[in-house]
C-alpha cells in the first residue's frame, strides 16, 4: 500500500534540495509535516549528486532531469513493503529519502538480508531493462521513504542523450554485479566465522580497522542467513580469541592477520 508519509524531512539549505522541494510542492505533495532540524543528520537525502547515476553532472542538469521526468511521487511508511520479489519492474523507482532493506527467503525458510540501500539510488537498476525484468528481492522501508516515479522509456531516452548518465548507469550495474558476486561467495562459505571475517575485512582497511554496524544483531544474522544465537556465539568466540573488540554496534579489528587466516 502506498501512503503519504507522516514525517517527511527536508533540509533548509542546499540548492539541489530546494529544487526538489519545490518540485514536490508542484506535484501536490503534502508539506505540512516537514521536519527541518531532524534532517541535518541525513544531509545526503534528496541530493542527486550523491546518487552514482548522477555523478559528474551539473546542478542544472540535475534540476532539469527532475523537471522533465518526475510526474508522480510514491511514499511508504517504516516497515511497509515497497515491492515484492517477482513483481514486474514497470517503471524506475528513485529513492530520494530514507532507506530500504532488500531480502529474500532461502530454501530452508530463513530470511536472507541482502543489503540496506540509502537515498539517493534507484531500485534494481540491473534488472530494469532485462528480458525478465522482475524485482529479484523483497524491498522493505527501514524508515519513512520517498520515491520519484520515472518511466523506463523516459529514463532510456535520457541515457541516449547524455553520455555521462549512460556511463554512470553501466558503472553502477557493473558495481552491483560485483556486489552480488561477493555476496554469493560469502553465502557459499560454510563457516560462519569465515563469513564474519570476510565481512569485517571488506568493511575495514589496514589503516582504519573500526566499523560501526548498520544492522542490529538480529538483522546481521538475517544478512548471513543464520540464527541470532549462532551469530552471537561466533562473535563472542572471535572476541575471546582477541581478534575483534565489540562495543555496541562498533567493531574494532584487533588482529587483522588472524581475520585473513580464518
Amino acid at each position: 500500500m502506498e501512503e503519504q508519509i507522516q514525517t517527511a524531512k527536508y533540509p533548509a539549505q542546499s540548492h539541489s534540495h530546494d529544487h526538489l522541494y519545490h518540485l514536490l510542492e508542484r506535484l501536490n505533495f503534502p508539506m505540512d509535516n516537514v521536519d527541518v532540524e531532524h534532517h541535518h543528520s541525513h544531509r545526503h537525502d534528496q541530493e542527486l549528486s550523491y546518487c552514482p547515476l548522477f555523478r559528474g553532472m551539473t546542478q542544472r542538469e540535475h534540476d532539469e532531469f527532475l523537471d522533465r521526468n518526475v510526474r508522480e511521487i510514491l511514499t511508504y511508511e517504516k516497515g511497509e513493503t515497497v515491492v515484492r520479489q517477482g513483481d514486474p519492474i514497470q517503471f524506475v523507482m528513485l529513492l530520494v529519502q530514507g532507506s530500504v532493506r532488500t531480502e529474500m527467503i532461502t530454501m530452508e525458510g530463513n530470511v536472507l538480508d541482502i543489503d540496506i540501500m540509502e537515498a539517493v539510488i534507484p531500485l534494481a537498476p540491473s534488472f530494469i531493462y532485462g528480458v525478465k525484468n522482475n524485482y529479484p528481492v523483497d524491498v522493505i522501508a527501514v524508515e519513512a521513504a520517498i520515491f520519484l516515479k520515472i518511466s523506463k522509456e523516459a529514463w532510456l531516452d535520457e541515457m541516449a542523450n547524455n553520455k555521462q548518465l549512460l556511463t554512470n548507469f553501466l558503472t553502477m550495474n557493473a558495481d552491483f554485479t560485483l556486489f552480488l558476486t561477493n555476496k554469493l561467495q560469502m553465502i557459499s562459505l560454510k563457516s560462519l566465522r569465515k563469513k564474519l571475517a570476510t565481512y569485517f575485512l571488506e568493511m575495514t582497511t589496514a589503516e582504519d580497522g573500526t566499523l560501526t554496524l548498520k544492522r542490529s544483531r538480529t538483522e546481521l544474522a538475517e544478512y548471513f542467513g543464520v540464527q541470532r544465537q549462532s551469530l552471537a556465539r561466533s562473535l563472542k568466540e572471535m572476541e575471546e580469541d582477541g581478534i575483534i573488540q565489540l562495543e555496541g554496534r562498533m567493531v574494532k579489528i584487533l588482529d587483522r592477520n588472524q581475520l585473513i587466516r580464518e
